[in-house]
């Protein structure tokens, strides 16, 4: 079944910030698959094959493009899931789409027309981080890149993918091939803020389904060790019931069994142990104010 994102359930993307060992990736991919019968709109399991954008030269960068797909498609064998990983480059774009159920557009790049071209070429479905100092209005431009390169029944790319809005809400009617995820806005130097109007201004100006990045939007970045980013985790629950509450239709949460020894990004990382009580809450929230 080709996976879309839903509009009328609130779904969960997740996973460790890079792949690294099998046992770890499959381990917190079990946890995820049993997870999924809690949330409504099912788990996608994420984990990058690079972290091109990394603070340092010399830091962990994950195991690449071949061997990295090949680990992802290990672990959809072990669970089950449904798979994102993160595209940097226009020609990761094709051959990640033989592997993956959803491409990934960095906040860093969601203005590389290239790149998001090339993403919806391939027809995976595309989620779309926004940049830490784009304003909810300028992601229209990025969907729209998205979605005229996909291609139409007839083979052809154009406007045939254009969502298709319900005329009383102007929002998707159930499922979309695009998304758009707010991290959270640069606030000086060093700090990040979330704006909880931003997810209805997303939604309206983008017309598509909005996700929270409960993990990066707790980010400080280079504030780390050694100019590393740092994070606040214990703020990751709290914005994510706010954004819910606010009106995100998903949540992105990065985890991992021992963030504080994991090669990226550990400082904003969920705990695994801490996740499914979360996501409890989350989707109570949700349910409670779409009554």
């Amino acid at each position: 079944m080709t996976f879309t994102f839903p509009q009328d359930a609130l779904f969960l993307i997740a996973g460790p910030c890079v792949l690294e060992s099998d046992d770890l990736n499959v381990r917190v991919g079990e946890h995820l698959a049993r997870l999924a019968e809690r949330v409504p709109g099912g788990i996608v399991y994420k984990a990058s094959f690079d972290k091109a954008n990394r603070s340092n030269a010399g830091a962990a960068r994950g195991p690449g493009l071949d061997e990295g797909l090949a680990a992802l498609d290990r672990v959809r064998r072990a669970t089950g899931l449904p798979l994102l990983t993160d595209v940097h480059l226009p020609e990761q774009c094709a051959p990640a789409a033989e592997v993956v159920d959803v491409l990934q557009i960095p906040a860093f790049l969601c203005r590389q027309t290239d790149l998001l071209v090339a993403a919806g070429a391939t027809g995976k479905p595309v989620n779309i981080k926004k940049g830490q100092w784009m304003h909810p209005e300028g992601m229209r431009g990025a969907v729209q890149k998205v979605l005229g390169a996909r291609p139409t029944g007839n083979g052809e790319q154009g406007s045939g993918n254009r969502l298709r809005a319900d005329p009383r809400s102007g929002v998707p009617s159930q499922q979309s091939p695009v998304a758009v995820t707010e991290r959270g806005s640069f606030f000086g130097y060093g700090d990040l803020v979330v704006d909880m109007r931003g997810f209805a201004r997303l939604r309206a100006a983008c017309n598509a389904p909005v996700i929270f990045d409960g993990t990066h939007s707790v980010q400080r970045p280079g504030m780390g060790e050694g100019g590393a980013s740092g994070g606040a985790r214990e703020h990751i629950a709290a914005l994510s019931r706010a954004a819910v509450a606010a009106g995100a239709d998903g949540l992105f949460l990065e985890t991992h069994p021992d963030p504080d020894h994991a090669p990226s990004d550990g400082p904003n990382m969920l705990h695994l142990s801490s996740l499914d009580a979360l996501m409890t809450r989350v989707v109570e929230l949700w349910q409670l104010c779409r009554r």
